[in-house]
Protein backbone atom coordinates (compact mmCIF):
# COMPACT_ATOMS: atom_id res chain seq x y z
CA UNK A 1 0.00 0.00 0.00
CA UNK A 2 0.90 3.39 -0.59
CA UNK A 3 2.56 5.08 2.27
CA UNK A 4 1.17 8.84 2.09
CA UNK A 5 3.84 11.38 4.39
CA UNK A 6 3.83 13.95 1.71
CA UNK A 7 0.50 15.81 0.30
CA UNK A 8 1.39 14.47 -3.09
CA UNK A 9 1.37 10.94 -2.12
CA UNK A 10 -2.34 11.26 -1.83
CA UNK A 11 -2.41 11.08 -5.82
CA UNK A 12 -1.13 7.31 -6.01
CA UNK A 13 -2.94 6.22 -2.77
CA UNK A 14 -6.37 7.58 -4.50
CA UNK A 15 -5.63 5.60 -7.87
CA UNK A 16 -4.76 2.37 -5.99
CA UNK A 17 -7.56 2.48 -3.30
CA UNK A 18 -10.32 3.89 -5.52
CA UNK A 19 -9.35 2.82 -9.35
CA UNK A 20 -13.14 2.79 -10.61
CA UNK A 21 -13.62 6.64 -9.39
CA UNK A 22 -15.20 8.33 -11.99
CA UNK A 23 -16.28 11.28 -10.31
CA UNK A 24 -13.32 12.38 -8.88
CA UNK A 25 -14.28 16.03 -9.25
CA UNK A 26 -17.36 17.70 -10.26
CA UNK A 27 -18.34 21.27 -11.63
CA UNK A 28 -20.39 23.16 -12.93
CA UNK A 29 -19.98 24.83 -16.16
CA UNK A 30 -22.52 27.12 -18.71
CA UNK A 31 -25.65 24.93 -16.45
CA UNK A 32 -24.00 21.65 -16.76
CA UNK A 33 -22.53 19.28 -14.43
CA UNK A 34 -19.23 18.00 -15.89
CA UNK A 35 -16.74 15.30 -14.36
CA UNK A 36 -13.15 14.71 -14.01
CA UNK A 37 -11.79 10.91 -13.20
CA UNK A 38 -9.26 9.85 -11.18
CA UNK A 39 -7.00 8.79 -13.84
CA UNK A 40 -7.86 12.01 -15.64
CA UNK A 41 -6.71 13.79 -12.38
CA UNK A 42 -3.31 12.16 -12.17
CA UNK A 43 -2.77 13.06 -15.68
CA UNK A 44 -3.17 16.31 -15.85
CA UNK A 45 -1.40 16.50 -12.59
CA UNK A 46 2.20 14.87 -14.39
CA UNK A 47 1.00 17.41 -17.51
CA UNK A 48 1.20 20.77 -15.61
CA UNK A 49 4.27 19.28 -13.83
CA UNK A 50 6.36 18.63 -17.21
CA UNK A 51 4.74 21.99 -18.27
CA UNK A 52 6.23 23.82 -15.45
CA UNK A 53 9.37 21.66 -15.79
CA UNK A 54 9.82 22.98 -19.07
CA UNK A 55 9.23 26.97 -17.89
CA UNK A 56 12.26 27.04 -15.95
CA UNK A 57 10.03 26.55 -12.78
CA UNK A 58 12.57 25.08 -10.22
CA UNK A 59 12.26 23.26 -6.09
CA UNK A 60 11.42 26.24 -3.95
CA UNK A 61 10.05 28.35 -6.75
CA UNK A 62 6.83 30.11 -5.63
CA UNK A 63 3.26 29.01 -8.03
CA UNK A 64 0.45 31.82 -7.21
CA UNK A 65 -2.74 30.58 -7.42
CA UNK A 66 -5.42 33.39 -7.38
CA UNK A 67 -9.46 31.79 -8.04
CA UNK A 68 -12.18 30.45 -6.55
CA UNK A 69 -12.71 26.85 -6.10
CA UNK A 70 -12.64 24.62 -9.74
CA UNK A 71 -10.86 21.45 -10.07
CA UNK A 72 -8.27 23.50 -12.10
CA UNK A 73 -7.29 24.83 -8.43
CA UNK A 74 -5.93 20.95 -7.03
CA UNK A 75 -4.32 20.25 -10.27
CA UNK A 76 -2.01 23.12 -10.22
CA UNK A 77 -1.34 22.62 -6.12
CA UNK A 78 -0.28 19.36 -6.78
CA UNK A 79 1.28 19.24 -9.77
CA UNK A 80 3.17 22.48 -8.26
CA UNK A 81 4.00 20.36 -4.89
CA UNK A 82 5.00 17.04 -6.72
CA UNK A 83 7.99 19.44 -7.84
CA UNK A 84 8.94 20.98 -4.88
CA UNK A 85 7.69 24.33 -5.50
CA UNK A 86 5.56 26.40 -3.17
CA UNK A 87 1.74 26.32 -3.65
CA UNK A 88 0.71 29.79 -2.37
CA UNK A 89 -3.01 30.59 -2.38
CA UNK A 90 -4.48 33.95 -2.70
CA UNK A 91 -7.83 35.19 -2.21
CA UNK A 92 -9.24 36.37 -5.30
CA UNK A 93 -11.11 39.04 -2.53
CA UNK A 94 -8.46 41.77 -0.96
CA UNK A 95 -7.10 44.73 -2.58
CA UNK A 96 -4.68 45.55 -5.03
CA UNK A 97 -2.56 47.03 -1.96
CA UNK A 98 -2.62 43.32 -0.48
CA UNK A 99 -1.70 41.76 -3.66
CA UNK A 100 1.10 43.55 -4.20
CA UNK A 101 2.59 42.85 -1.01
CA UNK A 102 1.57 39.51 -0.94
CA UNK A 103 3.61 39.07 -4.61
CA UNK A 104 5.95 40.68 -3.31
CA UNK A 105 7.00 39.27 0.11
CA UNK A 106 6.13 35.89 -0.80
CA UNK A 107 8.43 36.05 -4.61
CA UNK A 108 6.02 34.83 -6.86
CA UNK A 109 7.82 33.32 -10.19
CA UNK A 110 4.30 32.19 -11.65
CA UNK A 111 1.02 33.45 -11.28
CA UNK A 112 -2.70 31.99 -12.00
CA UNK A 113 -5.36 34.45 -12.44
CA UNK A 114 -8.53 33.39 -12.33
CA UNK A 115 -11.71 35.10 -14.78
CA UNK A 116 -11.40 38.74 -16.86
CA UNK A 117 -12.71 40.92 -13.59
CA UNK A 118 -9.70 39.51 -11.44
CA UNK A 119 -7.40 39.72 -14.00
CA UNK A 120 -8.63 43.20 -14.53
CA UNK A 121 -7.91 44.14 -10.94
CA UNK A 122 -4.33 42.70 -10.38
CA UNK A 123 -3.01 43.64 -13.57
CA UNK A 124 -1.81 46.67 -12.76
CA UNK A 125 0.14 45.39 -9.77
CA UNK A 126 2.15 42.82 -11.93
CA UNK A 127 4.71 45.05 -13.49
CA UNK A 128 5.89 46.47 -9.66
CA UNK A 129 6.60 42.44 -8.61
CA UNK A 130 10.17 41.86 -10.78
CA UNK A 131 10.04 38.64 -9.57
CA UNK A 132 7.11 37.28 -11.61
CA UNK A 133 8.30 35.29 -14.76
CA UNK A 134 4.94 33.88 -16.16
CA UNK A 135 1.47 34.57 -16.11
CA UNK A 136 -1.57 32.18 -16.81
CA UNK A 137 -5.15 32.69 -16.86
CA UNK A 138 -7.07 29.55 -16.94
CA UNK A 139 -9.49 30.43 -19.73
CA UNK A 140 -7.88 32.04 -22.95
CA UNK A 141 -8.62 35.91 -22.61
CA UNK A 142 -6.18 37.05 -25.43
CA UNK A 143 -4.20 38.28 -23.16
CA UNK A 144 -1.52 35.60 -21.51
CA UNK A 145 -0.88 32.25 -21.36
CA UNK A 146 -3.42 30.19 -20.08
CA UNK A 147 -4.25 26.75 -18.35
CA UNK A 148 -4.72 24.51 -21.43
CA UNK A 149 -1.13 26.19 -23.27
CA UNK A 150 0.63 24.36 -20.28
CA UNK A 151 -0.99 21.15 -20.41
CA UNK A 152 -0.05 20.89 -23.56
CA UNK A 153 3.40 22.12 -23.62
CA UNK A 154 3.44 19.64 -20.50
CA UNK A 155 2.12 16.52 -22.94
CA UNK A 156 4.41 17.75 -25.83
CA UNK A 157 7.34 17.73 -23.02
CA UNK A 158 6.66 14.54 -20.55
CA UNK A 159 10.02 13.88 -17.79
CA UNK A 160 8.39 11.63 -15.37
CA UNK A 161 11.78 10.58 -14.52
CA UNK A 162 12.54 14.06 -13.78
CA UNK A 163 9.22 14.43 -11.32
CA UNK A 164 10.06 11.04 -9.79
CA UNK A 165 13.14 12.24 -9.16
CA UNK A 166 12.32 15.52 -7.55
CA UNK A 167 9.37 13.51 -5.65
CA UNK A 168 12.13 11.80 -3.74
CA UNK A 169 14.08 14.36 -2.85
CA UNK A 170 10.83 15.65 -0.93
CA UNK A 171 10.47 15.16 2.98
CA UNK A 172 7.68 15.18 5.06
CA UNK A 173 8.78 18.25 6.99
CA UNK A 174 9.62 20.70 3.55
CA UNK A 175 7.51 23.66 3.23
CA UNK A 176 4.77 22.93 0.89
CA UNK A 177 2.65 26.16 1.01
CA UNK A 178 2.33 29.65 2.24
CA UNK A 179 -1.05 30.98 3.06
CA UNK A 180 -1.05 34.75 3.71
CA UNK A 181 -3.99 35.32 7.01
CA UNK A 182 -6.59 37.48 5.79
CA UNK A 183 -7.32 37.83 9.31
CA UNK A 184 -9.58 40.63 10.91
CA UNK A 185 -6.26 42.75 11.94
CA UNK A 186 -2.76 43.96 10.62
CA UNK A 187 -0.38 43.02 7.64
CA UNK A 188 -1.02 39.47 6.07
CA UNK A 189 1.46 36.78 7.65
CA UNK A 190 2.83 34.24 5.62
CA UNK A 191 1.67 31.32 7.36
CA UNK A 192 4.40 28.58 6.29
CA UNK A 193 2.96 25.06 6.33
CA UNK A 194 4.94 21.42 5.44
CA UNK A 195 3.57 18.24 3.92
CA UNK A 196 3.24 16.64 7.85
CA UNK A 197 1.13 19.13 9.05
CA UNK A 198 -1.73 18.72 6.56
CA UNK A 199 -0.84 15.10 6.21
CA UNK A 200 -1.23 14.49 10.40
CA UNK A 201 -4.92 16.80 10.06
CA UNK A 202 -6.10 14.44 7.55
CA UNK A 203 -5.25 11.44 8.72
CA UNK A 204 -6.60 12.21 12.09
CA UNK A 205 -9.76 13.03 11.12
CA UNK A 206 -9.73 10.06 8.38
CA UNK A 207 -12.62 8.01 11.07
CA UNK A 208 -14.96 10.89 11.59
CA UNK A 209 -17.20 10.55 8.49
CA UNK A 210 -19.54 7.44 8.25
CA UNK A 211 -18.46 4.80 6.05
CA UNK A 212 -21.34 4.83 3.42
CA UNK A 213 -20.14 8.57 2.49
CA UNK A 214 -19.45 8.64 -0.86
CA UNK A 215 -20.43 12.23 -2.16
CA UNK A 216 -19.06 15.76 -0.75
CA UNK A 217 -20.05 19.36 -1.64
CA UNK A 218 -17.32 22.01 -1.40
CA UNK A 219 -18.24 25.86 -1.46
CA UNK A 220 -15.53 27.83 0.87
CA UNK A 221 -12.46 28.93 -1.02
CA UNK A 222 -9.64 26.52 -1.27
CA UNK A 223 -7.81 29.11 -0.54
CA UNK A 224 -8.57 28.62 3.23
CA UNK A 225 -6.83 26.14 4.82
CA UNK A 226 -10.15 24.74 6.63
CA UNK A 227 -11.45 23.74 3.30
CA UNK A 228 -8.04 22.86 1.37
CA UNK A 229 -7.44 20.28 4.41
CA UNK A 230 -10.65 18.86 3.81
CA UNK A 231 -10.34 18.70 -0.11
CA UNK A 232 -7.47 16.88 0.87
CA UNK A 233 -9.23 14.61 3.31
CA UNK A 234 -11.55 13.74 0.55
CA UNK A 235 -9.17 12.84 -2.19
CA UNK A 236 -7.90 10.51 0.86
CA UNK A 237 -11.32 8.90 1.62
CA UNK A 238 -11.93 8.35 -2.09
CA UNK A 239 -14.99 10.62 -2.33
CA UNK A 240 -16.72 12.66 -4.98
CA UNK A 241 -16.17 16.48 -4.48
CA UNK A 242 -18.28 18.45 -6.32
CA UNK A 243 -17.91 22.55 -6.23
CA UNK A 244 -20.85 24.88 -5.53
CA UNK A 245 -20.95 27.15 -8.60
CA UNK A 246 -21.73 29.95 -5.72
CA UNK A 247 -22.91 31.12 -2.55
CA UNK A 248 -25.76 31.99 -4.20
CA UNK A 249 -26.46 28.80 -5.98
CA UNK A 250 -25.38 25.84 -2.77
CA UNK A 251 -29.51 25.24 -1.85
CA UNK A 252 -29.92 24.35 -5.76
CA UNK A 253 -26.73 22.70 -5.88
CA UNK A 254 -27.45 20.40 -2.92
CA UNK A 255 -30.65 19.29 -4.37
CA UNK A 256 -28.37 18.29 -7.33
CA UNK A 257 -25.90 16.19 -5.70
CA UNK A 258 -27.58 15.02 -2.69
CA UNK A 259 -24.04 14.99 -0.87
CA UNK A 260 -23.51 13.05 2.63
CA UNK A 261 -21.02 15.74 3.75
CA UNK A 262 -19.38 19.35 3.68
CA UNK A 263 -18.10 22.30 5.62
CA UNK A 264 -20.17 25.44 6.25
CA UNK A 265 -19.39 28.52 8.52
CA UNK A 266 -22.51 28.82 11.49
CA UNK A 267 -23.62 32.04 9.02
CA UNK A 268 -24.32 29.37 5.97
CA UNK A 269 -27.05 27.52 8.68
CA UNK A 270 -28.65 30.66 10.49
CA UNK A 271 -29.95 31.45 7.26
CA UNK A 272 -31.42 28.09 6.32
CA UNK A 273 -32.83 28.15 9.69
CA UNK A 274 -34.30 31.93 8.98
CA UNK A 275 -35.95 30.51 6.03
CA UNK A 276 -37.75 27.60 7.87
CA UNK A 277 -38.49 29.77 10.29
CA UNK A 278 -39.98 33.01 7.46
CA UNK A 279 -41.91 29.92 6.05
CA UNK A 280 -43.47 28.33 9.02
CA UNK A 281 -44.75 31.91 9.75
CA UNK A 282 -46.73 32.13 5.64
CA UNK A 283 -48.71 28.66 6.71
CA UNK A 284 -52.25 29.29 7.50
CA UNK A 285 -53.22 28.93 11.67
CA UNK A 286 -53.24 24.96 12.14
CA UNK A 287 -50.49 24.07 9.72
CA UNK A 288 -48.59 26.89 11.33
CA UNK A 289 -49.62 25.26 15.05
CA UNK A 290 -47.92 21.87 13.70
CA UNK A 291 -44.83 23.60 12.02
CA UNK A 292 -43.39 25.26 15.20
CA UNK A 293 -44.47 22.79 17.49
CA UNK A 294 -41.58 20.55 15.56
CA UNK A 295 -39.28 23.39 15.33
CA UNK A 296 -39.21 24.58 18.84
CA UNK A 297 -38.82 20.38 19.28
CA UNK A 298 -35.73 20.49 17.20
CA UNK A 299 -34.21 23.47 19.61
CA UNK A 300 -34.91 20.97 22.45
CA UNK A 301 -32.70 18.64 20.97
CA UNK A 302 -29.84 17.21 22.96
CA UNK A 303 -27.00 15.74 21.20
CA UNK A 304 -25.20 13.65 23.97
CA UNK A 305 -28.91 11.65 23.66
CA UNK A 306 -32.64 12.53 24.32
CA UNK A 307 -35.27 10.52 26.85
CA UNK A 308 -38.41 8.25 25.69
CA UNK A 309 -40.45 10.75 25.66
CA UNK A 310 -38.73 13.28 23.81
CA UNK A 311 -37.69 10.51 20.95
CA UNK A 312 -41.34 9.62 21.12
CA UNK A 313 -41.57 12.97 19.99
CA UNK A 314 -39.09 13.51 17.20
CA UNK A 315 -39.98 10.52 15.79
CA UNK A 316 -43.50 11.55 15.00
CA UNK A 317 -41.82 15.22 13.88
CA UNK A 318 -39.38 13.73 11.74
CA UNK A 319 -42.29 11.65 9.79
CA UNK A 320 -44.78 15.26 9.77
CA UNK A 321 -42.20 18.14 8.93
CA UNK A 322 -38.24 17.25 9.03
CA UNK A 323 -38.25 14.29 6.37
CA UNK A 324 -39.83 17.19 4.40
CA UNK A 325 -37.29 19.79 5.07
CA UNK A 326 -34.36 17.26 4.10
CA UNK A 327 -36.34 16.40 1.24
CA UNK A 328 -36.41 20.55 0.62
CA UNK A 329 -32.82 21.17 1.44
CA UNK A 330 -31.28 18.09 -0.56
CA UNK A 331 -28.54 15.83 0.85
CA UNK A 332 -28.32 12.66 2.53
CA UNK A 333 -25.76 14.09 5.60
CA UNK A 334 -23.85 11.98 7.71
CA UNK A 335 -22.01 15.12 8.85
CA UNK A 336 -22.10 18.73 8.02
CA UNK A 337 -18.93 20.43 9.21
CA UNK A 338 -19.13 23.98 11.04
CA UNK A 339 -15.52 25.82 11.22
CA UNK A 340 -14.71 29.51 11.18
CA UNK A 341 -16.23 30.93 13.99
CA UNK A 342 -18.39 29.03 16.97
CA UNK A 343 -21.89 27.63 16.32
CA UNK A 344 -24.77 28.52 19.09
CA UNK A 345 -25.64 25.74 20.51
CA UNK A 346 -29.25 26.34 19.42
CA UNK A 347 -27.94 25.77 15.71
CA UNK A 348 -26.33 22.71 16.63
CA UNK A 349 -29.30 21.23 17.89
CA UNK A 350 -31.74 21.93 15.57
CA UNK A 351 -29.62 20.74 12.54
CA UNK A 352 -28.85 17.76 14.12
CA UNK A 353 -32.07 17.06 15.16
CA UNK A 354 -33.75 17.45 11.41
CA UNK A 355 -31.17 15.20 10.46
CA UNK A 356 -28.18 17.57 9.48
CA UNK A 357 -25.68 16.29 12.07
CA UNK A 358 -23.20 19.63 12.74
CA UNK A 359 -19.97 18.64 13.66
CA UNK A 360 -17.71 21.29 15.24
CA UNK A 361 -14.25 21.99 14.94
CA UNK A 362 -11.61 24.98 15.73
CA UNK A 363 -8.41 25.42 14.38
CA UNK A 364 -6.52 28.39 12.46
CA UNK A 365 -4.03 28.32 9.90
CA UNK A 366 -1.23 28.32 11.68
CA UNK A 367 -2.75 24.98 12.83
CA UNK A 368 -3.45 23.53 10.07
CA UNK A 369 -6.23 24.13 10.78
CA UNK A 370 -7.80 21.50 13.57
CA UNK A 371 -6.45 21.57 17.13
CA UNK A 372 -10.10 20.03 18.57
CA UNK A 373 -12.78 18.39 16.75
CA UNK A 374 -16.48 16.77 17.64
CA UNK A 375 -16.66 13.04 16.87
CA UNK A 376 -19.46 10.17 16.83
CA UNK A 377 -19.98 9.79 20.56
CA UNK A 378 -17.86 12.52 21.44
CA UNK A 379 -20.22 15.93 20.74
CA UNK A 380 -21.58 18.57 22.99
CA UNK A 381 -23.30 21.54 22.15
CA UNK A 382 -21.43 24.68 22.52
CA UNK A 383 -18.32 22.85 22.38
CA UNK A 384 -15.83 21.56 19.66
CA UNK A 385 -15.29 19.07 21.00
CA UNK A 386 -11.65 17.01 22.22
CA UNK A 387 -8.54 17.61 20.98
CA UNK A 388 -6.81 16.34 18.20
CA UNK A 389 -4.81 13.08 18.58
CA UNK A 390 -1.05 14.18 18.92
CA UNK A 391 -2.42 17.54 19.62
CA UNK A 392 -1.80 18.79 23.35
CA UNK A 393 -3.84 22.16 24.48
CA UNK A 394 -3.94 24.32 27.30
CA UNK A 395 -5.59 27.06 29.08
CA UNK A 396 -3.52 29.77 30.32
CA UNK A 397 -4.45 31.90 33.47
CA UNK A 398 -5.46 34.57 31.24
CA UNK A 399 -7.56 32.01 29.91
CA UNK A 400 -5.83 31.95 26.27
CA UNK A 401 -6.25 28.74 24.07
CA UNK A 402 -2.10 27.41 23.70
CA UNK A 403 -1.51 24.21 21.28
CA UNK A 404 1.64 21.94 20.68
CA UNK A 405 1.92 19.25 17.92
CA UNK A 406 2.36 18.16 14.34
CA UNK A 407 -0.57 20.62 13.45
CA UNK A 408 1.80 24.10 14.41
CA UNK A 409 3.20 25.58 11.61
CA UNK A 410 6.72 26.47 10.63
CA UNK A 411 6.39 29.57 11.36
CA UNK A 412 5.51 33.07 9.77
CA UNK A 413 7.85 33.34 6.57
CA UNK A 414 10.80 36.11 6.77
CA UNK A 415 9.15 36.90 10.15
CA UNK A 416 11.11 35.17 13.02
CA UNK A 417 9.72 38.25 15.16
CA UNK A 418 6.50 36.83 15.06
CA UNK A 419 6.70 34.20 14.84
CA UNK A 420 8.70 34.28 18.53
CA UNK A 421 5.33 36.12 19.49
CA UNK A 422 3.24 33.20 19.21
CA UNK A 423 5.44 30.06 19.69
CA UNK A 424 6.63 29.86 22.92
CA UNK A 425 9.60 28.59 24.17
CA UNK A 426 8.17 25.35 24.61
CA UNK A 427 6.40 25.06 21.24
CA UNK A 428 3.29 26.25 22.24
CA UNK A 429 1.16 27.94 19.72
CA UNK A 430 -0.74 31.22 20.99
CA UNK A 431 -4.22 31.28 19.49
CA UNK A 432 -5.14 34.31 20.77
CA UNK A 433 -8.32 32.64 21.47
CA UNK A 434 -10.07 32.46 25.27
CA UNK A 435 -11.35 29.24 26.34
CA UNK A 436 -12.64 26.05 28.97
CA UNK A 437 -12.44 22.71 29.27
CA UNK A 438 -15.99 20.84 30.15
CA UNK A 439 -15.83 18.15 32.89
CA UNK A 440 -15.53 15.53 29.69
CA UNK A 441 -12.64 16.91 28.53
CA UNK A 442 -14.06 19.15 25.02
CA UNK A 443 -12.93 22.76 24.20
CA UNK A 444 -14.89 25.15 24.48
CA UNK A 445 -14.44 28.70 22.81
CA UNK A 446 -15.29 31.88 24.88
CA UNK A 447 -14.40 34.67 23.47
CA UNK A 448 -11.40 36.88 21.57
CA UNK A 449 -8.82 37.64 23.90
CA UNK A 450 -7.74 40.58 22.00
CA UNK A 451 -11.30 41.41 21.82
CA UNK A 452 -12.18 41.91 25.28
CA UNK A 453 -12.21 45.26 26.54
CA UNK A 454 -12.88 47.50 29.42
CA UNK A 455 -15.06 49.93 29.85
CA UNK A 456 -14.26 53.67 31.85
CA UNK A 457 -15.46 51.88 35.21
CA UNK A 458 -13.20 49.24 34.78
CA UNK A 459 -15.36 46.64 34.04
CA UNK A 460 -14.54 43.77 30.90
CA UNK A 461 -16.80 43.12 28.30
CA UNK A 462 -16.33 40.26 25.97
CA UNK A 463 -18.44 42.04 22.75
CA UNK A 464 -18.41 38.42 20.48
CA UNK A 465 -20.64 36.69 23.85
CA UNK A 466 -22.95 39.66 23.11
CA UNK A 467 -22.76 39.91 18.90
CA UNK A 468 -23.35 35.75 18.75
CA UNK A 469 -26.39 36.41 21.28
CA UNK A 470 -27.91 39.04 19.51
CA UNK A 471 -27.17 37.43 16.15
CA UNK A 472 -30.10 34.82 17.06
CA UNK A 473 -31.89 37.44 16.33
CA UNK A 474 -34.05 36.98 12.74
CA UNK A 475 -33.83 41.04 12.74
CA UNK A 476 -30.61 40.87 12.58
CA UNK A 477 -28.15 39.66 10.08
CA UNK A 478 -24.95 40.80 12.12
CA UNK A 479 -23.52 43.75 14.49
CA UNK A 480 -19.99 44.85 16.02
CA UNK A 481 -20.01 45.76 19.27
CA UNK A 482 -18.04 48.68 21.26
CA UNK A 483 -17.35 50.44 24.40
CA UNK A 484 -13.69 50.49 24.91
CA UNK A 485 -12.52 53.06 27.95
CA UNK A 486 -16.58 53.87 27.72
CA UNK A 487 -19.42 54.29 30.23
CA UNK A 488 -21.28 51.42 27.91
CA UNK A 489 -21.53 49.11 25.04
CA UNK A 490 -23.49 50.24 22.08
CA UNK A 491 -23.17 48.29 19.00
CA UNK A 492 -23.70 49.17 15.04
CA UNK A 493 -26.20 46.51 13.82
CA UNK A 494 -27.01 45.66 10.08
CA UNK A 495 -30.72 44.55 9.75
CA UNK A 496 -31.65 40.77 8.01
CA UNK A 497 -33.59 43.30 5.54
CA UNK A 498 -35.42 40.37 3.96
CA UNK A 499 -36.78 39.63 7.18
CA UNK A 500 -37.51 42.95 7.71
CA UNK A 501 -39.31 43.54 4.17
CA UNK A 502 -41.43 40.78 5.58
CA UNK A 503 -42.03 42.17 8.87
CA UNK A 504 -42.83 45.58 6.74
CA UNK A 505 -45.07 44.26 5.11
CA UNK A 506 -47.02 41.87 8.15
CA UNK A 507 -47.01 45.61 10.05
CA UNK A 508 -48.22 47.74 7.17
CA UNK A 509 -44.69 49.74 6.88
CA UNK A 510 -44.56 51.12 3.89
CA UNK A 511 -40.67 49.60 2.79
CA UNK A 512 -38.66 51.84 0.18
CA UNK A 513 -35.01 51.50 -0.01
CA UNK A 514 -32.92 50.44 2.92
CA UNK A 515 -31.34 53.54 3.80
CA UNK A 516 -34.57 54.96 4.52
CA UNK A 517 -35.82 52.13 6.69
CA UNK A 518 -33.03 52.16 9.04
CA UNK A 519 -34.01 56.00 9.53
CA UNK A 520 -37.47 54.82 10.14
CA UNK A 521 -39.00 55.21 13.43
CA UNK A 522 -41.27 52.25 13.76
CA UNK A 523 -38.07 50.14 13.04
CA UNK A 524 -35.92 52.03 14.72
CA UNK A 525 -38.37 51.09 17.70
CA UNK A 526 -38.47 47.48 17.15
CA UNK A 527 -34.69 47.49 16.72
CA UNK A 528 -34.69 49.25 20.07
CA UNK A 529 -37.40 46.08 21.38
CA UNK A 530 -35.49 43.48 20.07
CA UNK A 531 -32.03 44.76 21.51
CA UNK A 532 -33.95 45.06 25.13
CA UNK A 533 -34.91 41.65 24.73
CA UNK A 534 -31.80 40.17 24.49
CA UNK A 535 -29.80 42.96 27.01
CA UNK A 536 -31.80 40.77 29.77
CA UNK A 537 -29.30 37.67 28.96
CA UNK A 538 -26.15 40.06 30.40
CA UNK A 539 -25.31 41.78 32.85
CA UNK A 540 -25.83 45.58 33.25
CA UNK A 541 -22.44 46.55 32.54
CA UNK A 542 -22.53 43.90 28.81
CA UNK A 543 -26.35 45.33 27.92
CA UNK A 544 -26.21 47.53 24.52
CA UNK A 545 -27.28 50.56 25.84
CA UNK A 546 -27.49 52.74 22.25
CA UNK A 547 -26.82 51.42 19.17
CA UNK A 548 -27.33 52.55 15.10
CA UNK A 549 -28.85 50.70 12.05
CA UNK A 550 -26.23 50.36 8.92
CA UNK A 551 -27.45 50.18 5.82
CA UNK A 552 -24.43 49.42 3.98
CA UNK A 553 -23.88 45.35 3.18
CA UNK A 554 -20.61 43.56 5.65
CA UNK A 555 -19.63 41.44 2.82
CA UNK A 556 -15.99 40.02 1.41
CA UNK A 557 -16.68 42.28 -1.64
CA UNK A 558 -16.95 45.24 0.87
CA UNK A 559 -13.92 44.56 2.79
CA UNK A 560 -15.71 44.29 6.06
CA UNK A 561 -15.91 40.57 6.32
CA UNK A 562 -12.91 37.71 6.25
CA UNK A 563 -13.64 34.50 3.88
CA UNK A 564 -15.46 32.78 6.81
CA UNK A 565 -17.61 35.60 7.03
CA UNK A 566 -16.01 36.67 10.41
CA UNK A 567 -16.68 41.03 10.89
CA UNK A 568 -12.94 42.86 10.39
CA UNK A 569 -13.72 44.74 13.25
CA UNK A 570 -10.49 47.33 12.87
CA UNK A 571 -11.99 47.46 9.45
CA UNK A 572 -15.34 48.90 11.19
CA UNK A 573 -13.76 50.86 13.36
CA UNK A 574 -11.94 52.59 10.71
CA UNK A 575 -14.84 53.14 8.45
CA UNK A 576 -17.49 53.99 10.79
CA UNK A 577 -15.49 56.04 13.28
CA UNK A 578 -17.36 59.21 13.11
CA UNK A 579 -20.59 56.63 13.29
CA UNK A 580 -19.52 54.78 16.44
CA UNK A 581 -17.98 58.19 18.60
CA UNK A 582 -21.65 59.72 17.99
CA UNK A 583 -23.03 56.67 19.94
CA UNK A 584 -21.21 57.75 23.25
CA UNK A 585 -22.10 61.75 23.09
Amino acid sequence: MQEITRIFDLIPYYLEQYPTQDTAFGYKRNGEWHHLSIQEYAEKINNISYGFLQLGIQKGDKIAIISGSRPEWNILDMAALQIGAISVPIYPTISQEDYKYILNHAEIKLIFIEGKELRTKIEPVLPEVPSIKHIYTFMDQGVFSYFQQLEDLGKAHPTPEKVEALKSEIHENDLATLIYTSGTTGTPKGVMLSHRNFICNVKNVAEIPADWVTKALSFLPLCHVYERMLVYLYQYKGYSVYYAENLGTIAENIKEINPNIMSCVPRLLEKIYDKLYIAGKKLPFFKQKLYFWAFNLALLYKIEGNNAFYNAQHKLADKLIYSKWREAIGGKFDIVVSGGSAIKPQMSSFFSAIGMPVFEGYGLTETSPVIAVSRQGQRKAGTVGPALPGVEIKITENKEICCRGHNVMMGYYKDPERTKEVIDADGFFHTGDTGAFTPEGYLKITGRLKSIFKTSFGKYINPQKIEEKLCESTFIETLSVFGENKKFAAALIVPDFQFLTGWAKRHKVEYTTNDEMVKHPQVIARFKKEVQRYNHNFGDWEQIKKFELIADEWSQSTGILTPTLKVKRRVVEQRYAEKIEKLFL
